[in-house]
């Protein structure tokens, strides 16, 4: 079964941490709530600096900071852009605006992916 996933690598202030897991989970909630498969967050454990590209490097980690990698599954590419708009549109996550998260939106990254092998 081919399923699809959203992808996401955030930098989040260490001493911000619980208050992100507090938006995580409420966005979490709700991307479940509208459909979604799976979700999930995780902190960085064993992330390392490389020489040319890393975790840490891809979002110019900064001190005090620790790398937050997170996907989110579907059933289709189709399912996840109606339960995007609609989580987009759930007002319990209007604290989710640029200025008010808990981590510096500019440097996060993210896509959208077909699975490609599935065991």
């Amino acid at each position: 079964m081919s399923r699809y996933v959203d992808g996401f690598v955030v930098p989040v202030p260490t001493d911000k941490l619980d208050e992100y897991r507090a938006l995580a989970e409420l966005a979490g909630s709700i991307w479940k709530e509208y459909g979604a498969l799976e979700y999930v967050e995780c902190v960085a454990d064993d992330v390392q600096s490389g020489k040319v590209t890393s975790f840490p490097q891809s979002v110019k980690l900064e001190e005090g900071e620790t790398v937050v990698f997170s996907w989110i599954v579907y059933e289709s590419r189709e399912q996840r852009d109606e339960i995007n708009k609609k989580v987009m549109a759930d007002p319990r996550l209007a604290g989710m605006a640029p200025d008010s998260v808990p981590f510096d939106g500019k440097r996060m990254f993210w896509g959208g992916f077909k699975t490609f092998v599935e065991l």
